[in-house]
């Protein structure tokens, strides 16, 4: 359903300036009805890469292909096949109600008249707002507009739908139901690319994701091969209560640690340890090593994502 062949793009950011580059000749494909995540730091191309891919820029060089369009020769046939919710409180209008906005879009994209009412309660119905329809969307919550732009986006039935970083900003209950609503899509045969930080949401939802880094694809592949391939066997976490400086130098020289992450709670300095491969290093060893300082929360767990994520942009820049 997509395609992107070594898609480039770069930026000219002011006069007599180099051209920034966004993205550095990426490829991949997406099957139809697949859930494909796109996930990378901030300024690694991921919001670019939607851009083009929903025909608001233009690639510098490179193909891209949707549902076998070129989105640069055939934009306007590929902007009907698409739905995008950017999501944020741009591109929604706060004086009109939840069904006026809809049946703007709707006009928007020439969808008859005779089928308009029937579509707004339906997506109304699938995201979860058909009682709040006549309420305009001032009074929303942030994660009512999240849905509503959603709806939005589905509201000519669109083949694809692009969601960018869709959860940001919502509070736990209505991420949940946001994720459940991009499950709903995928039954509904749609082919969803979705970008986001949130690295359980992509474990959860993707059948397979790409890592961009500097506007190149460092990964590719389902989550659970994603985490395999990454030279990280254990996690460890210790709660450091004193200064965390020796503590993260002394941790980093024991064998087998690919990286200390520290992460900073009410309470503490957290150290995230990655070791490398079984038996290298264990939690009584680290500890043993922090004899001389106050610790207290202690616990060893499996890889997650977010712990091959974080390996694979410290394996990019070492």
């Amino acid at each position: 359903m997509i395609e992107l062949t070594d898609l480039t793009r770069t930026f000219t950011t002011r006069r007599g300036a180099p051209p920034a580059r966004a993205l550095a000749g990426i490829s991949f494909g997406i099957d139809r009805g697949e859930i494909f995540g796109l996930l990378g730091p901030n300024g690694a191309g991921k919001t670019t890469t939607v851009r083009i891919l929903s025909t608001l820029l233009t690639p510098t060089t490179g193909t891209a292909t949707v549902a076998g369009l070129d989105v640069v020769t055939e934009a306007m046939a590929v902007r009907r096949r698409i739905g995008v919710a950017f999501g944020g409180e741009r591109g929604l209008y706060d004086r009109l109600s939840a069904r006026d906005n809809l049946r703007f879009a709707a006009q928007l994209y020439d969808l008859p008249r005779r089928d308009t009412k029937r579509r707004i309660a339906e997506v109304l119905d699938v995201v979860g707002l058909a009682d709040a329809a006549d309420q305009r969307v001032e009074a929303f919550s942030r994660g009512m507009k999240q849905r509503l732009h959603l709806a939005r986006a589905l509201i000519h039935d669109p083949e694809i739908v692009f969601l960018d970083e869709p959860s940001s900003g919502l509070d736990p209950v209505a991420a949940r139901a946001l994720r459940e609503l991009v499950l709903e899509l995928r039954l509904r045969g749609k082919t969803v690319l979705l970008t986001t930080h949130y690295m359980f949401e992509a474990d959860e939802l993707c059948d397979r994701l790409a890592v961009i880094s500097e506007g190149r694809v460092i990964a590719l592949d389902s989550p659970e091969r994603v985490k395999a391939s990454v030279r990280v066997a254990s996690v460890l976490e210790v709660d450091v209560l004193d200064d965390h400086t020796g503590a993260v130098r002394a941790v980093s020289a024991l064998p087998g640690v690919v990286s200390v992450q520290v992460e900073q709670t009410a309470a503490a300095s957290r150290l995230i340890v990655r070791i490398a491969s079984e038996g290298a290093t264990d939690l009584p060893i680290v500890l043993g090593v922090l004899a001389d300082v106050r610790t207290g929360a202690a616990f060893e767990r499996r890889p997650t994502l977010e712990d091959a994520y974080v390996a694979l942009l410290e394996e990019r820049a070492s």
